[in-house]
């Protein structure tokens, strides 16, 4: 039995249509089971309420032999509260049920100069290091920033020919599709031969700048898309406004300069870990079809 959380994000989605076209048992934690596709709501055992309060987890990993781990995280609290208070009751669990295995998604930064001052992505260090303490072998799939942060702006692309952000505009840097993201841990959870705890890269084919990314729009859709870089100061403020507490809206500078200074560009590809999809195909197949609607 594999207990996927946020089987209805981005990820999480992926992972579970995955495990389920390859026949494994599946459960799932979720919020609100209506959310799920029908077909899928018929295929898994579904466990109803949030993967942070321990009775659903008692519930849920009842039988467990691994499970995929996301924390999602809320913007109305502060970092701690969100990455540790919420994995905490999912280390007892995992001990409490011997859960042998766990997948989870992290962030690049490990073991950098960065690691401890680099906002989100400390907070996800400090995510996975709960989740080791609890003793269960584990792998933690370590992103960069994933293409869909780029197509969130699709609105003012439309507006403005614009998108929006505090990066270098000449920066590369390596990023990778979520579809990417869920096709990996779905065939790592999929594997039972593994031991030990790790941390793997996950990165795209290829490092690019978001000029690289605001030209590669332009010439799949046809229309002029721009990059425009803005201040620390304002990028903070747009998390301000949008509800975020004073700890998360500061995370989020924190680890985007810390991606200036480089820290996803330490990491290196791997050949038995791949996230396959360029830029380029993810513009035509998510971000034409947006923009032309």
């Amino acid at each position: 039995m594999i207990v996927v959380t946020t089987p209805t994000g981005q990820i999480g989605s992926k992972v579970v249509s995955d495990l389920l076209a390859a026949n494994a048992d599946v459960r799932v934690i979720v919020r609100d089971g209506d959310k799920l596709p029908e077909d899928v709501r018929a295929a898994v055992d579904v466990i109803t309420g949030s993967h942070g309060d321990a009775p659903v987890l008692a519930r849920a990993l009842d039988g467990a032999d691994a499970m995929f781990w996301v924390t999602p995280p809320d913007t109305s609290q502060t970092l701690e509260e969100t990455y540790l208070d919420f994995t905490r009751p999912a280390v007892d669990a995992i001990r409490q049920h011997g859960v042998r295995r766990v997948v989870t998604i992290t962030a690049l930064g490990r073991g950098t100069r960065w690691q401890d001052m680099a906002g989100l992505v400390s907070a996800s260090v400090g995510m996975v290091d709960l989740l080791m303490s609890s003793g269960a072998a584990l792998r933690g799939l370590a992103m960069p920033s994933f293409m869909e942060n780029t197509a969130r702006q699709i609105g003012v692309m439309k507006d403005k020919g614009l998108f929006f952000g505090p990066i270098d505009p000449d920066k590369n840097l390596p990023i990778t599709a979520t579809r990417d993201m869920g096709a990996a841990a779905a065939r790592v959870l999929l594997d039972d031969r593994w031991t030990g705890q790790e941390e793997l890269a996950l990165l795209g084919p290829e490092d690019l700048s978001f000029n690289d990314q605001a030209a590669i729009i332009s010439e799949v859709t046809g229309r002029e898309i721009r990059y425009q870089q803005i201040g620390w100061g304002q990028f903070k403020q747009q998390f301000l406004d949008r509800g975020a507490t004073e700890s998360f809206a500061q995370a989020y500078v924190d680890m985007y300069r810390a991606k200036n200074d480089g820290i996803d560009n330490l990491a290196k590809r791997r050949a038995d870990l791949r996230a396959p999809t360029t830029f380029r195909q993810f513009a035509e197949a998510q971000i034409k079809p947006a923009l032309a609607g």
